[in-house]
């Protein structure tokens, strides 16, 4: 559970500003302190478990200076909330490493900035960048403004090495920075290769440079790269500029999904199945797998439409997205077809597993009760399934879609499975 510290001795920004942060995460601690006595004890109490503190800075006086050293020792970052602009403590907020932020506060619009900036360096801990740089001065700069704001970095020192831990790595890069002027391949020719298998809306591109030439970074623009950053580096420019894309990816991101994503469930739609199935089964037929790929259906759906209603009948559509997913991996593809059919795939998975798995869903949705305000019902499931290999997919979703039909025209709340 992430923990976030909260220093303030005002009650209504306490209420609001810890009832934001909760909004924004589900699994989040806002431990409360209005003095520097309390923010110390919660400290020594809490150590590095504490992710970011949130300060206001007129609690924070010469005197209280050591809370952030306190801070700094402990490895935990915080954001100087300030309510004037002309008593900043700019001695203790601009030279104090622990110290990633000061936002004005001058009324309760500005909590929306505090939450996000608190939001953004939270997120920031599941975000790669990689830098490409030859200079290591440069580098090390620039690594140093990153990781202050939470940021996992990779360095590369010119373009084929870049395009190698592209290529091998683990990790998805949501930013690259890299130099203009590099030896073995420089920025321009780097960019113009990673905007050959990534999109702007997959990995962002930023150019770091020296040179004042504005056609330069036109062209870098045109070549595909989402921004420019001039050398020497002013920190809050780099600051301001990796958010607003890191911000802007992320809007790109949760666009896609909400395409990909039915609107009742949240569950994927059918054209994300089918899109992202083809991929699991070039991976099966690659590793020489099995996999297993079931059509399941909710049993006299328009029974409890028509008793019930549709309102009651969405929730038990929305009950067998839970279900299923209390049962499948998260490496498992799980969409809704429409209505009241959905269509799993499993890959990498025995005969015996598969029948495992399948019969324990067909059970659960029978000992499953769906409570609403005016009734208490349940439902059953049935379940065609193949097993195996095949280069067609239409074929594979048509034997499971038979046996799907055998289920229901022999008793319904079953399982078949078929090769």
């Amino acid at each position: 559970m992430l923990k976030v510290l909260l220093l303030e001795d005002s009650q209504n920004t306490i209420v609001t500003l810890e009832k934001e942060i909760k909004k924004t995460f589900d699994n989040i601690e806002v431990l409360v302190a209005r003095t520097y006595k309390e923010a110390l004890k919660n400290i020594l109490k809490h150590g590095e478990d504490i992710n970011l503190a949130l300060l206001k800075h007129n609690i924070l006086h010469r005197s209280d200076a050591t809370l952030l050293d306190v801070l700094d020792v402990n490895n935990i970052k915080s954001i100087i909330i300030c309510h004037d602009i002309e008593n900043i403590p700019t001695d203790l907020v601009f030279e104090q490493d622990s110290v990633i932020d000061c936002i004005i506060q001058y009324d309760e619009l500005e909590i929306k900035n505090i939450v996000n900036a608190a939001s953004r360096f939270l997120k920031n801990i599941h975000k790669n960048i990689l830098i490409v740089e030859d200079s290591k001065i440069q580098l090390s700069v620039l690594t140093k403004i990153l990781e202050k704001m939470n940021l996992n970095v990779t360095a590369a020192h010119d373009g084929l090495e870049a395009l190698e831990i592209i290529k091998n790595s683990d990790k998805k890069f949501e930013l690259i920075l890299t130099d203009y002027n590099m030896p073995n391949m420089d920025g321009m020719e780097l960019t113009l290769k990673i905007r050959a298998k990534y999109d702007k809306d997959e990995v962002g591109i930023i150019i770091l440079s020296s040179n004042n030439e504005p056609e330069i970074s036109v062209q870098f623009l045109k070549m595909g790269a989402n921004d420019f950053i001039n050398k020497p580096y002013n920190e809050t420019e780099v600051l301001t500029r990796i958010n607003s894309n890191l911000d802007l990816i992320e809007l790109f991101t949760k666009t896609k999904d909400m395409a990909n994503r039915d609107f009742l469930t949240g569950a994927y739609n059918r054209r994300y199945f089918f899109e992202t199935s083809n991929l699991i089964l070039k991976k099966s037929r690659r590793d020489k797998s099995k996999i297993a790929l079931a059509m399941i259906d909710i049993d006299k759906f328009k029974n409890i439409n028509d008793t019930y209603g549709h309102d009651v009948g969405d929730k038990v559509i929305c009950d067998v997205v839970n279900v299923l997913k209390n049962h499948l991996r998260a490496s498992d593809l799980m969409a809704r077809f429409g209505g009241e059919e959905f269509c799993v795939m499993l890959d990498n998975i025995s005969h015996e597993d598969t029948i495992k798995t399948f019969e324990k869903i067909r059970k659960s949705f029978e000992e499953n009760i769906i409570k609403t305000q005016e009734y208490t019902i349940s439902c059953t499931v049935s379940i065609g399934i193949y097993y195996g290999m095949d280069e067609e997919l239409d074929k594979m979703l048509k034997i499971s879609d038979q046996g799907l039909y055998y289920c229901k025209e022999n008793g319904r709340n079953q399982i078949k499975i078929s090769t």
